[in-house]
């Protein structure tokens, strides 16, 4: 698969994602369900963002190990989060994150209502290609 980035400005590389991102020759794709900070028995966190956001990254890393693909197959990360204003309080674990595996994705940040779980501060959902 071959990625193609389209970023006519810069300024989106200091929060962590690309203006478009093309794929060619792509064979499979992989569209994930929003990834939410769940434990292993499906009961929600109460923790802060920061501690919500690290355990939300690391069920995308198993979901996306699982299923045979990198964090630099993502091509779209969408972040639904409850407060926008504490979920920019975290970029740089988000950035950090996005860069220490090489994903170069096109992404919207969304601030909703609610999710699943009063409790529950954000949902990350991805899509990968290879």
């Amino acid at each position: 698969m071959e990625k193609h980035v389209t970023s006519p400005w810069r300024w989106q590389e200091k929060v962590g994602y690309a203006q478009a991102v093309e794929v060619q020759h792509g064979t499979r794709t992989l569209y994930c369900a929003g990834q939410a900070a769940l434990d292993a028995t499906g009961e929600p966190s109460t923790g802060n963002m920061q501690v919500q956001l690290l355990q939300v990254m690391q069920h995308v890393e198993e979901v996306l190990r699982v299923a045979g693909y990198q964090g630099r197959d993502v091509v779209r990360l969408n972040i639904y989060t409850t407060s926008a204003a504490e979920f920019l309080a975290c970029l740089d674990t988000f950035t950090g994150w996005v860069s220490r595996h090489g994903m170069q994705q096109a992404s919207t940040l969304l601030e909703v209502a609610g999710l699943a779980y009063p409790s529950l501060k954000l949902e990350l959902e991805v899509t990968a290609a290879k």
